[in-house]
Order: C-alpha cells, then sequence, then structure tokens
C-alpha cells in the first residue's frame, strides 16, 4: 500500500497553486472519456447533456477543473477523430480558457498531457491561431498533474488530482496497460461484453484498494482534503468522516455527475435527463449537500 505515498506525496508538493474565496464559483469534472462516436466511445450519449451543463457554467461565470481523463487516448490512436466529433464541446472550452477559467488535470487515459510538447502539437494541429493575440491565449494552456486549492485567508486548502497516483499499474505502466485495451479489451468489450480489468471503474476490487489507499495517505497527512476522479464512483463523505471526494464521471447512465464548491460550500451535483413530460429536457439535481468546506477543513 505504501509505495504509492510517495507518488500522492511528490503530487501535493508539486501541485499548481489556486487562489480561491467566497466569491469563487468551481465545477469540477472528470472521466469524460471524449471519443471518436464509435462503439466504444461510452461519452456520447452524453455528449448533449455534458455541452448542455458546460454551456450554463460559462453563463454562470463559473471556473471549470477537469480532474483528468478528460480524452480517451487509450482506445484511440489520434487525436483527430475525437476533435471532429466534439469540435462543439473543445470550442467551449476554448471560451473557459479565453476568461482564464480553465484547469486541466491529466489522468491515466489522457497521461500523454503531461508532455508540453504533445500539447503544443495538438494546439499547431487542431487550432490554429489566426493572430499573436489568439497564439498567446492558446498556447497558454497547460495540463496539470495536480491542483491545490488555498482558501483566501487561512493555511486550509483543498487538494486536487485525478487519483490513479494510488492505483499503481495505471501510474507507474500506463502504457502496459494502454496495449491491452487498445489491442485486446476493446474488441471483447465488442464482441463478447467484457469488462476491461485494468479499470477501477470496472473492477469492483480494485475501486475500492484505490479508495483505500487514497483514504490512507489522508489520514497520514493531517486529514488533507482531496478531491479525485478516476474510480467513476461519486464519493461525498459526512462532515467528520475522512475527506476524500470524488466527482463521479459523465459516463454515467444518461448523466453526468460533478463537484460544485460555490459561497465556499461544496455539494456533489448530477445532469439528467427529466421524462416527466412529452418534451423532456435537461435539468440538475442536487444529489449532496451543500455543506460548507470549514467541516472539512
Amino acid at each position: 500500500m505504501f509505495r504509492v505515498h510517495p507518488i500522492i506525496s511528490q503530487a501535493y508538493q508539486k501541485a499548481h497553486k489556486i487562489t480561491i474565496n467566497e466569491k469563487s464559483k468551481l465545477i469540477f469534472m472528470s472521466d469524460i472519456h471524449k471519443g471518436d462516436n464509435s462503439y466504444a466511445d461510452d461519452f456520447r450519449n452524453n455528449m448533449k447533456i455534458y455541452h448542455h451543463a458546460l454551456e450554463h457554467y460559462l453563463k454562470q461565470e463559473f471556473t471549470y477543473i477537469e480532474l483528468g481523463d478528460g480524452i480517451e487516448l487509450w482506445e484511440n490512436k489520434s487525436f483527430k477523430p475525437i476533435y471532429k466529433t466534439y469540435k462543439n464541446t473543445f470550442e467551449l472550452l476554448k471560451q473557459f480558457n479565453r476568461k482564464k477559467r480553465l484547469y486541466l488535470i491529466w489522468g491515466n487515459h489522457d497521461m500523454e498531457f503531461r508532455d508540453p510538447i504533445f500539447v503544443e502539437q495538438i494546439l499547431l494541429n487542431f487550432f490554429t491561431p489566426q493572430n499573436i493575440a489568439v497564439k498567446e491565449e492558446l498556447f497558454d494552456l497547460k495540463y496539470y498533474e495536480s491542483i491545490l486549492l488555498n482558501i483566501e485567508g487561512t493555511n486550509k486548502n483543498i487538494f486536487a488530482l485525478h487519483g490513479h497516483q494510488a492505483d499503481y499499474m495505471n501510474y507507474k505502466h500506463w502504457k502496459f496497460n494502454r496495449f491491452f485495451v487498445r489491442h485486446f479489451w476493446k474488441y471483447m468489450q465488442r464482441h463478447f461484453g467484457i469488462k476491461d480489468p485494468t479499470s477501477p471503474a470496472k473492477n469492483y476490487r480494485e475501486l475500492i484498494k484505490v479508495e483505500r489507499k487514497l483514504c490512507d495517505w489522508i489520514v497520514k497527512n493531517n486529514q488533507q482534503m482531496i478531491i479525485c476522479g478516476h474510480t467513476h464512483r461519486p464519493r461525498f463523505p459526512a462532515a467528520g468522516d475522512i475527506p476524500l471526494f470524488n466527482d463521479g464521471s459523465c459516463v454515467h447512465p444518461k448523466s453526468i455527475i460533478g463537484i460544485e464548491i460555490k459561497n465556499l460550500e461544496i455539494a456533489l451535483i448530477k445532469w439528467h435527463l427529466e421524462l416527466k413530460s412529452d418534451h423532456p429536457k435537461i435539468i440538475k439535481t442536487i444529489l449532496e449537500g451543500p455543506v460548507p468546506l470549514k467541516m472539512y477543513l
């Protein structure tokens, strides 16, 4: 268990720091797994819900923090079909970036984005700037391993990361796992419905193991509050419990789940289709909270 502790601690020490206060409005989402609109693209059925939610948060001046696995680069060798499928969504993310309200974290399924040269190549190929001002705006885009949200006027903070740092194989040997997913399990899923055993989201034993390791690190590090993704399992502890939060994923059946922070209060939310009338509409439901952050810090 303890061999992952130095990995998590290193991510904490190197985390990108952001200051927040009572005026800050944040939405955390992860595990979008945007693919190529094929049978293996788990996100395609939630595309409209996700896009609707992003438009809402952009209009309401939220800061969007993506906690990893935003793009599915295990099942897809190229970014091109993903961009073509979800071009409108990427345009929305560009608007968040233009307003300096976009923070991206890489996970195990988009680990390539930890390389700034890889990010620059993507930007050059698919977001060609028309002038110097646009280039400076676009090329300011960075991916982080982790983020530390410092509460203004206090010594309290929230540690945000994808969570695969507590999943040794998916962190240290992600290329090995990617090979099997890309060349083997993808086709087993298609023809036989066999779930990917490398993913904690589809392997309950691994899911529990990841959560246990993160909780153990929190206890040994002065009850440091964490918000993560990776397991796809929403988690919202009661005040007084180990402060490990998980924002779920965007590939739940006909719904996406995330975490909001507003007025220094935290809530678990779900965007989904309401089918009570002849005209289905996308609505937001609060699943847990809001609870003051001070109850966990």
